[in-house]
């Protein structure tokens, strides 16, 4: 792809979306940027890693390093063996996208295979036993479901969750 189609590939900024989804999604929204936080999650740290895992063109490689790295999702650091190259290491920002890529995995192993395709599962070293599937829990440890949540501002509640405290 050439920058000139990528460039006119490129959607409006969510940046000041009030939406956290949204928001989210202006930072890793595509799926090379999805794909290059799995393998950095699993070791990968240099350019070429990146390149060859994914298959990954070097300059659309180059553009989505430089976003991670610019929205901290990323660092660049020297190489940990000592040599001139450079690396991209996971910033707590980064290590934090864990889960997101586990529940991505967990749907894709469910529901974008068909029924004659090995599934692939995600192991846990230490154990050897299969990660279960993440559930969304409220404090109490309720299990959340589809229609059970709703928004509102962190330290204020919106008028269906008021509404629910007074019953």
């Amino acid at each position: 792809m050439s920058d000139q189609t990528e460039w006119m590939m490129q959607r409006r900024s969510l940046e000041g979306d009030a939406c956290p989804v949204a928001r989210s999604l202006n930072v890793i929204g595509d799926w090379w940027s999805l794909l290059i936080i799995r393998d950095a999650l699993s070791g990968m740290r240099r350019f070429g890693e990146f390149q060859q895992n994914t298959g990954i063109a070097k300059n659309i490689l180059t553009a989505r390093l430089r976003k991670l790295v610019e929205h901290g999702v990323l660092k660049v650091a020297p190489a940990s063996d000592g040599s001139a190259y450079q690396e991209y290491v996971l910033t707590d920002k980064g290590r934090a996208l864990h889960t997101v890529i586990v529940a991505i995995w967990q749907w894709g192993a469910s529901f974008a295979f068909s029924p004659q395709e090995v599934k692939p599962a995600l192991i846990d070293r230490q154990s050897g036993q299969q990660i279960t599937p993440i559930e969304v829990r409220a404090k109490s440890g309720q299990l959340v479901e589809p229609g059970d949540a709703t928004t509102g501002r962190k330290g204020r509640l919106d008028g269906v969750a008021r509404a629910a405290r007074r019953r």
